[in-house]
C-alpha cells in the first residue's frame, strides 16, 4: 500500500517527525560538542576502551577487575560504561599498566601547527 494513505480510501494528515540535522563531525566528537579541553576527553576515552576491552578480553569479573586495579568495583562499573569520569589520564595509564600493558609516550614535531594526542593500540 502507498504511503500516506490508511487502506479505507483516506489519506493519513499524521505530519511526519522531522528528522534531526546531522552536521559532519570534525574527528573529536567532544570538540564538536563544545566541551573543554577536547583533546584531553578524547585521549581519556581512547585509554577507557582499551581498559574496558582488556576486562573484557580476559573474562573478568567487576569485582576482579577493581582488585587490579586497586579501585572499587563501582568505579570498575563506571569505567566499563566508558566513562573516564574523575579519573585523570594518568591514571588511566596506571590501570593499563596493572592490566599488564606497557604505555609508550612518543613526542615528535607535528605535521600541523597544532600538534595532536593518539592512542595507538
Amino acid at each position: 500500500m502507498p504511503a500516506g494513505f490508511t487502506g479505507k480510501g483516506k489519506t493519513d494528515m499524521t505530519p511526519k517527525p522531522k528528522r534531526p540535522r546531522a552536521e559532519k563531525s570534525g574527528g573529536n566528537i567532544f570538540a564538536d560538542l563544545g566541551f573543554p579541553h577536547p583533546e584531553q576527553e578524547l585521549l581519556k576515552a581512547r585509554l577507557t576502551i582499551e581498559i574496558y576491552r582488556l576486562i573484557k578480553q580476559r573474562g573478568l569479573k567487576q569485582v576482579e577487575a577493581g582488585r587490579i586495579l586497586g579501585i572499587k568495583q563501582p568505579h570498575v562499573s563506571v569505567l566499563m560504561r566508558n566513562r573516564s569520569g574523575t579519573f585523570s589520564v594518568e591514571r588511566l595509564m596506571d590501570f593499563l599498566t596493572a592490566l599488564g600493558q606497557d604505555v609508550e609516550i612518543t613526542v615528535k614535531p607535528a605535521r600541523k601547527p597544532h600538534g595532536e594526542v593518539s592512542v595507538v593500540a
